[in-house]
Parts: structure tokens; sequence; C-alpha cells
């Protein structure tokens, strides 16, 4: 965690020098007149990577203690801008630019950041603010670069077409292998999509944003694909989720679930029951926002999507999450993504019937299968035989 000493001695007059940044934030507060910063661990310059949020953290099974300590490290330099017409003032904004810099590097970047004055920091972060992105914030009137960062190619042919679109871009860089993380950061930058059209993208939104459309982008992939061929229960545990994804033969169907225990970050009544929430889409997708399940909607069908392309088929995918007491604060919906994507790396257990694989998993959950079956449109819907798929 940040300490007061460690602050003080990378401070020097109003300033703060020898800073690297590895990424941004941009708040969704007062919108549009947004808080946007640039993100600096400060006292851990040499190790900066391990301070930004990325699949990673799931490799290094990171705890929610982690997390928090990694977050409350960062010192947010922010400043107040209007989200609109940041291709405008990028020359004439020294912040935006830099900021705008530090997205599309390829790598952690050196920043000489000024500040407004010498900051009164609340040191003592509390666990309860581990939901935040950041740690301490201070006020900035000014960054600018101490390097120059290598901006991959990829991303300069994005930004210098002031003619293509946010989607067309976003889904051109996952094309090409980029990082999820890497291109929802670009994004929330202000730097994909046609040049009148770009804007600073809050954070939070952005990452819902690229993984939905590159969720569109798999579902269209897949969509003439040979259905698979039995019906299949992944399964998998982190930071206290539990995630059983159901693969059944058939046209494209989604659906979560999602079961929250009392005493859970999103069920904090002990005496409680357990709460439900779904979302569902059909072959075409959804007409409406997601409603119940919010970004974790998005995150957990990019896992499936990821899958069903890379083995050329597509199936009904009905995912149910399970999230415990153990999850006392929410990190985030990185670690729905990582952990979805980590159940197909095992061989899955089979099953003769969607029905069947339900009742299987119901075994291991804290609802009863008929109540699963009342909540769930792919459960309720889905409980013929593997013959009437052949």
């Amino acid at each position: 965690m940040i300490s007061k000493n460690r602050f003080e001695s990378t401070v020097q007059g109003d300033s703060l020098y020898g800073g690297v940044s590895p990424s941004i934030f941009v708040g969704t507060s007062n919108y549009p007149h947004v808080s946007t910063g640039v993100l600096s661990p400060v006292g851990h310059e040499t190790d900066v990577s391990q301070f930004i949020t990325s699949g990673a953290w799931y490799a290094e099974n990171i705890s929610i203690a982690d997390v928090f300590e990694r977050r409350a490290s960062l010192l947010n330099s922010t400043t107040t801008r209007p989200v609109t017409n940041v291709s405008d003032t990028w020359d004439g904004d020294g912040f935006l630019g830099t900021q705008r810099e530090i997205a599309i590097a390829d790598h952690p970047v050196n920043v000489e950041i000024g500040l407004v004055d010498r900051p009164d920091i609340d040191f003592d972060v509390n666990p309860a603010d581990v939901s935040t992105p950041v740690g301490p914030r201070a006020r900035a009137e000014s960054a600018a670069l101490a390097e120059n960062p290598h901006v991959p190619r990829a991303v300069e042919k994005t930004l210098s077409d002031d003619d293509w679109n946010a989607e067309g871009a976003i889904t051109y860089l996952y094309r090409r292998d980029f990082d999820i993380y890497d291109i929802n950061t670009i994004l929330s930058a202000g730097a994909l999509g046609r040049a009148d059209q770009r804007r600073l993208v809050p954070t939070r939104w952005s990452i819902t944003a690229v993984d939905d459309i590159v969720g569109r982008y798999l579902r269209g992939r897949i969509r003439t694909n040979r259905a698979i061929d039995s019906v299949e229960i992944h399964r998998e545990s982190f930071l206290g989720n539990a995630f059983w994804v159901i693969l059944a033969p058939g046209k494209w169907e989604y659906e979560l679930v999602e079961m929250k225990a009392p005493g859970s970050i999103w069920n904090p009544k002990q005496d409680g029951g357990t709460a439900i929430t779904t979302d569902w889409e059909g072959r075409d997708g959804r007409t409406q926002y997601v409603s119940e399940t919010a970004g974790a909607y998005h995150a957990a069908r990019l896992g499936v999507l990821e899958h069903l392309a890379q083995r050329g088929r597509q199936a009904k995918a009905l995912i149910l999450r399970h999230i415990s007491a153990d999850y006392w604060a929410p990190v985030g919906v990185w670690q729905v993504r990582e952990t979805v994507r980590d159940t197909f790396d095992d061989t899955p257990a089979l099953a003769e019937t969607m029905h069947e694989a339900i009742d299987g998993v119901c075994e291991h959950l804290p609802v009863s299968s008929a109540r699963l079956h009342r909540a769930s449109t792919i459960a309720a819907g889905r409980q013929a035989t593997f013959d009437k798929f052949s």
C-alpha cells in the first residue's frame, strides 16, 4: 500500500517526478464533465506491470486482499475535463495528450506530473474501497511525457484513420491479438472512433463496451458453425465465485444466472435467502440493456464465445454463477471473464440432456433444480432429450 513516507520522498515541490504510469482512469461522476487521471504506483517504479488489471492477476491466483493492496498503491493524478471533442484538444491540452500516449503505448510510460498544490491525501484507505480501481487521488494541472513511448503500428493505424468507427477499430485490434484490457484502455482515452466522435469513455463503461463489441463480433463468426455434439459441463472457481458453464447442442443462445448467497457483497443480509438474477439472449442477441447481471453478462459471454470460435462450433450456453460470502468485496468483471475462460482448460463432464446437467449442478448449489428452472429461460425451455438436437 502507498505510504506517506514513500509519497513524500517522491514528490518534489509541487510535482511528482520520475513517475511511471502503466494506465489511466476515467470516472463516471458528473458525466459529461468527468474526473480523468493518470495512474502511478508510487515507489514501485521497477515492477509497475503488476499494478495493471489484466488476466495475469488470475494466473497469479491473486486474492481480494492483494487486489486491494495494489489498487491502494496507485496514485491517481486527476483533472476534470468534458468528455467530448478530445481529438480537437490533444495537441493543445497537455494533460489529455499525455494521457492518450499512456493509453496507446505498449509499455508503462515515464511521466512528470504537475500538481495543483501539495496534496492532502488520506493514506488510511479503507478495505471497503477495494471496489474502486485506484487508491489516493491528487489534483493535477499538467502531465508531460519523460520519454517517447512506442506505439504499436496497428494502434497508429486506427488512430490516424479519422473515418473508422469505434466498433470496427476495436474488432480490428482484437483480430490482431491485442489484449482485451489494452483495447478498453485505448477506448477510454478517446483514441478510437471517427475523429468527430472521439470522446473520453469512463473506464467502467469502456470495459463493458469492449466485451460487448468483441462478443457480438464472435457471435457473428460462429453463427453458421455446426453445433457441438453433446451436453458439456465445465467448471471453475475463483475468489469465492463458482462457475458452471453448460453447453448444449443447438443454435446460439446464452444466459447468465447469478445466485448470490446471504452475506455476500450483493446480498448482504445474513438471514435472507439466496438471491437469483438472470439475463438471456437468443440467436440474434439482445435489443435491451442488460439489467440484472450488468458487466458480468458481457464478460462471461466473451469467454464462451472465444471458446466456441476456437472450436469452430456453436452451442446453447447456460452459465451458473454462485457468489458465496467469501466474495467480500467486488474486484471487477475481469475475474468473471478470466474464470469463465479457464473453465474450458479441462476436459468437461458430459450429460445426456440439459435437464440432467442442470440437476447434477444443482447438487452443488444453494437452490433447488425446480427453482432454477423457474428462474432460467434456457433451463425452463430445454428439458428435451439429446435425440431432439440430432
